[in-house]
C-alpha cells in the first residue's frame, strides 16, 4: 500500500477500521481467496437481475463467483439481508452516480431480494432514475444516474451526438442535488466518463479541455477534472439545509476497467478466468491509484468542512478490483455491436464485496 493511502485511510475518521476481536482491521486492504459456497444469489435466483450483468445466461463459466475478499488481519462476515434491512428500516438510501453505481444497486438488490422481494415503484423514461420499496421494513432504495455529477452536455454535429461533452465543474447537477433531503445514506460515485474528451467550464466560462488536444485550449488532466467535481458535489451535501441533520454520505472509490490490447471500441478483451495475486496490481494500478488518492483528498477536505453533523465515509473498492480482472460481462452479454464489457461486473460476481464493505460500515455506525 502506498505510504499517501495509509494517511488518507486515517483522514477518513476511521472509516476503513473495523472492529474484529476487539482488533483494528484496515478492510480494504487484502486479497482475493478461495469461497467454495460462492455466491447467496443465482443469475436465476434473483428475478430483478439486468440481462447486461447476466454473464452466466450468456455462457461465461462461474468460476468467478467462488471467491471472496479477504482483508488482512480479519473476515468480514457473509453479507445477511435479514441484518442489513433491520439497520435500514423507516430508511431511504440512494446510489448517485454514473452506470457503476446503477451497478452496485442492482448487486444489493439481488442480496436483499433474498430476504424480501422489493417493489419496483418509480422509473422514469430514460431509465436513469429507479425507486425500488420493501414494505416489510419501510426501506427505499434508489439510483440517481448522473454521469458527471454536475451539469454535463454532449456537443452535438448535426443533430447527432458527438460523444464530447461540456462539463461545468462549479454546477450540480439539480436532476439529483433536489431530490437529497428525503435521504438517510448516499453512496456516491463517478470517475469513468472522464476519461472521453470534454470541455471543462467554470463560472461559466470554458477554462480548457481533456483529452481534446486543441493547441488554443489549455489542456487538463483526468484527475484535475475528477477532483473539481467531487468538490462541487460534496460540499453541495455538506451544505444542504434541507437535508436530514445525520445523513451519512459514502464515497465510493474508483473501480477501474481491465481492456486489453485495446478498448470499447478498438478491439479490447479482458478474458482471464482468475483474480490477479496482489504483486500483479500494479500491472493496472496508474490512474486507477490516482483518481482514488483524489476522492480521498477530497472525502479529507469536506470532513474538516463538515456542518450540522452530517458523515462522511468511505468505500474503498479500487485495490480489491484491480485484482478483478476476471469478473467483467468481456463478450458475454448481448452487445449490440461486436465489442466486450470489460467495465462493469457481472451478477452474481465481485461487485457484491462492495455491500459487504457497506453493510460492515452501516453497522459499525
Amino acid at each position: 500500500m502506498a505510504a499517501g493511502a495509509t494517511a488518507a485511510h486515517a483522514t477518513a475518521n476511521g472509516a476503513t477500521n473495523c472492529e474484529e476481536d476487539s482488533e483494528e482491521c484496515d478492510m480494504f486492504n487484502g486479497r482475493w481467496v478461495k469461497e467454495p459456497r460462492g455466491s447467496p444469489y443465482t443469475n436465476e435466483s434473483c428475478r430483478t437481475l439486468p440481462v447486461l450483468m447476466n454473464c452466466g445466461k450468456y455462457g461465461k463459466e462461474d468460476g468467478y463467483i467462488y471467491w471472496r475478499w479477504k482483508p488482512d488481519g480479519c473476515d468480514i462476515p457473509r453479507f445477511d439481508p435479514k441484518i442489513f434491512l433491520a439497520i435500514v428500516r423507516g430508511k431511504k438510501l440512494a446510489f448517485i452516480g454514473d452506470s457503476l453505481a446503477r451497478n452496485h444497486m442492482e448487486s444489493l438488490l439481488c442480496l436483499l431480494s433474498q430476504a424480501e422481494s422489493p417493489i419496483n415503484v418509480y422509473k422514469d423514461p430514460q431509465d436513469k432514475f429507479r425507486t425500488w420499496e420493501f414494505p416489510s421494513h419501510n426501506f427505499t432504495l434508489m439510483v440517481m444516474r448522473t454521469e458527471f455529477l454536475v451539469i454535463g452536455t454532449e456537443r452535438m454535429i448535426n443533430g447527432t451526438g458527438s460523444n464530447d461533452f461540456d462539463i461545468h465543474l462549479d454546477r450540480i447537477n439539480k436532476a439529483w442535488a433536489d431530490q437529497i433531503s428525503s435521504l438517510n445514506y448516499i453512496i456516491i460515485s463517478s470517475s469513468n466518463w472522464f476519461f472521453r474528451k470534454n470541455y471543462l467550464y467554470e463560472n461559466g466560462n470554458l477554462i480548457g479541455c481533456v483529452n481534446c488536444h486543441e493547441g488554443n485550449l489549455t489542456q487538463f488532466s483526468i484527475g484535475f477534472a475528477v477532483q473539481r467535481v467531487f468538490r462541487t458535489a460534496l460540499k453541495y451535501i455538506s451544505s444542504c439545509e434541507e437535508c436530514k441533520k445525520d445523513i451519512v454520505t459514502f464515497v465510493r472509490t474508483y473501480s477501474p476497467s481491465h481492456f486489453e490490447h485495446g478498448h470499447w471500441f478498438t478491439g479490447g478483451y479482458c478474458n482471464r478466468s482468475q483474480p490477479l495475486d496482489e504483486r500483479e496490481v500494479d500491472i493496472f494500478g496508474g490512474m486507477s491509484w490516482e483518481l482514488r488518492k483524489i476522492q480521498f483528498e477530497e472525502l479529507g477536505r469536506v470532513r474538516e468542512e463538515e456542518k450540522n453533523n452530517k458523515k462522511f465515509k468511505i468505500l474503498d473498492v479500487t485495490r480489491a478490483m484491480l485484482m478483478r480482472v476476471d469478473g467483467h460481462p468481456g463478450s458475454y452479454w448481448p452487445a449490440k455491436r461486436n465489442v466486450n464489457d470489460c467495465l462493469h461486473w457481472c451478477l452474481p460476481g465481485p461487485i457484491d464485496m462492495w455491500s459487504d464493505l457497506l453493510l460492515k460500515a452501516l453497522r459499525k455506525d
